[in-house]
């Protein structure tokens, strides 16, 4: 390949990185603060007060079989202001948090 050719291609490489670095960059966030959940019968749920980024409840749940072990649930990303809400098992729960992004 020759210098002239290289060189646009690096150039023409290096224009299409930028363009779609640029084209996903988000805006200024910030992760929601306030937030609590609650675990409701076979529900839990989470909720964040303020804050523009997302949220979601986590929760960590030991089966009464011992070989089959830890369950992990996860309820969906919600925005704060909205509540993110997942059934759990009857099992026993570990912990409990809410995840922020």
């Amino acid at each position: 390949m020759n210098a002239r050719r290289w060189t646009a291609l690096a150039s023409a490489t290096a224009f299409a990185t930028t363009a779609l670095v640029t084209g996903t960059a988000s805006g200024a966030y910030a992760a929601p603060t306030g937030c609590s959940y609650q675990i409701s019968g076979l529900q839990a749920s989470s909720y964040c007060t303020t804050g523009t980024g997302e949220h979601r409840i986590r929760v960590l749940q030991r089966h009464f079989l011992p070989e089959v072990g830890l369950i992990p649930i996860i309820g969906p990303w919600q925005p704060a202001g909205t509540a993110s809400v997942t059934g759990i098992t009857p099992h026993q729960i570990v912990d409990v948090w809410v995840e922020t992004r």
